[in-house]
């Protein structure tokens, strides 16, 4: 009788199972917000591979106020959906007093960030690998940055995904000080300056965590396959010099991709129960415009099912998201189409959302545009309401707005950069392709061309408009899933092992499927 084969075993390590979206602004400018959607995906892809059949494990810190705080469900959803789809013997939460008490998945003090992530690391290291004894090990993030020079030493093969640009720095004897036995992989750590050797530098030179990790993982990702190359290239003066270099050093021999993210499954236009009319894509034009007057009559705004309404999804951050290009625009572009009632609704937060009322007001134009906080209702029903949303990033790493909106039936008008680039194609009804309207200069100018090209489109007869966005929804809702993003890891993960991570004899859904368009070309 032959012996199963036994399938590899994955330890995915990550500091979050929870998060705030990046999109409820001002809270941005702390780390909760900009941790975005570590924590969505990690959810998502540990679900799918656990789903697929893999034997995978998760570690992650013990955030017991977080995972019990009821009144806070952007907090707890992903923890429950793991907790759901995996057994307790593959959930291994990282117990310290460290992580008991806390609100948020990070501190607003650097240093106490930097002994959180020791904390959840040394247990890692010290208990989890060992009981565990993964065959692969996928970390996440500059909190997890130590554990790939640990696996370099140990030769277990580590992926090491890059969500945010972010790094700490610390001397090697602060690191041996909250118990990791540095000393051991002390040659894997990436540091400021070139190390003479172990002794001298364990006080005095600083250990750059995310590039240490960039350094010494086998294989490195990120959340977008354009954005990475955006940065091996330089294109981006936000990145520190040594992450671009140690990130082209692993591109240029061929260990470094881009995989995107993808989007929560509760954004769905046809399930979804915030929304007050649920559609499909084959009914799409009734339920959108039921919608819209909806959300016209709930701001305030001139009840029109026929006027074009344009929904900004994402903060009001002036430094990567581009609002102040709208801002430079956006009466020019509500009275260039005043007939039309053209409208723009904001739901977001951040610094420059003061500059949007502000022009509202001196122009008198809140019967056509809305600036409202961010809502977790009313960012669902703006999105199913909606014909187009802005989008004009001047850097994207991976982006969510621009998958979601299609999903829903409405337009990306963006700005053709890094995720955006990966997930929009500038749409041309006549060829029957494409998903948005892209603008490649970064300006108002080339903000206000794209819209102009999807006013264009929104003058089509609606029967050439329904087709297109039927094809778009069916389109967006088969590509942005967790289950493409699981398939992609999977496909890296055994590119890594060279051997299957599954036993393609069982059901669990990978048969006959296409291998993903990102890992193609390896």
């Amino acid at each position: 009788m032959t012996e199963k084969i036994k399938n590899p075993r994955i330890l995915i390590v990550t500091p979050e199972v929870t998060y705030l979206p990046n999109r409820m602004g001002s809270l941005a400018n702390y780390l909760t917000a900009k941790a975005g959607g570590l924590a969505d995906v990690s959810a998502g892809l540990i679900s799918a591979l656990f789903g697929q059949g893999a034997d995978v494990h998760v570690a992650l810190p013990d955030y017991r106020s977080i995972f019990s705080d009821r009144l806070a469900p952007f907090l707890e959803k992903e923890h429950n959906a793991i907790r759901n789809s995996m057994p307790d013997d593959r959930i291994h939460l990282i117990e310290d007093r460290a992580f008991f008490y806390l609100h948020n998945v990070y501190s607003g003090d650097g240093l106490e960030n930097t002994k959180l992530a020791l904390t959840f690391q040394r247990d890692i290291i010290n208990y989890i690998i060992p009981r565990v004894k993964p065959d692969l090990i996928h970390c996440n993030d500059w909190m997890t940055a130590l554990i790939p020079p640990m696996a370099r030493q140990m030769k277990i093969p580590c992926l090491f995904t890059i969500h945010n640009i972010h790094t700490v720095k610390s001397p090697l004897s602060y690191i041996e000080d909250r118990g990791i036995d540095a000393a051991a992989f002390w040659r894997h750590l990436y540091y400021e300056r070139v190390p003479y050797n172990y002794e001298e530098s364990r006080d005095s030179n600083g250990i750059d965590f995310l590039t240490s990790g960039i350094f010494s993982a086998h294989f490195v990702s990120t959340v977008s396959p354009t954005f990475l190359k955006e940065i091996v290239e330089g294109r981006h003066n936000f990145v520190e010099p040594s992450i671009r270099s140690e990130l082209a050093n692993k591109w240029n021999s061929g260990c470094a991709f881009g995989i995107l993210n993808a989007p929560d499954p509760s954004f769905n236009p046809a399930e979804d129960k915030i929304l007050p009319y649920k559609y499909g894509p084959s009914d799409h034009f009734k339920g959108k415009p039921r919608n819209k007057l909806f959300l016209q009559e709930s701001l305030g705004l001139l009840k029109d099912e026929n006027a074009p309404v344009f929904f900004w999804p994402s903060r009001l951050d002036p430094i990567q998201k581009g609002c102040q290009l709208l801002a430079d625009i956006l009466y020019k572009v509500i009275s260039k189409y005043w007939k039309q009632n053209l409208q723009i609704v904001f739901v977001a937060n951040g610094d420059f959302q003061i500059h949007f009322k502000n022009i509202v007001r001196f122009h008198n134009i809140d019967n056509r545009v809305a600036v409202c906080d961010f809502d977790e209702n009313l960012e669902h029903i703006a999105y199913s309401a909606s014909d187009f949303i802005l989008m004009p990033s001047l850097f994207e790493p991976c982006g969510l707005p621009q998958m979601i909106a299609p999903i829903y039936g409405s337009l990306p008008v963006a700005h053709d950069t890094g995720g955006i680039h990966d997930t929009l194609l500038h749409l041309d009804a006549r060829k029957n392709t494409g998903n948005g309207f892209l603008f490649e200069v970064f300006d108002s100018g080339g903000l206000f061309w794209a819209v102009d090209q999807a006013m264009n489109f929104y003058s089509l007869p609606s029967r050439v408009k329904a087709r297109q966005i039927e094809r778009i929804m069916k389109e967006s809702a088969a590509s942005f899933n967790h289950a493409v993003t699981a398939r992609n890891y999977i496909a890296l993960y055994e590119k890594m092992l060279q051997r299957p991570l599954v036993d393609r004899n069982a059901e669990f859904g990978l048969e006959n499927k296409e291998t993903p368009k990102v890992i193609k070309n390896l």
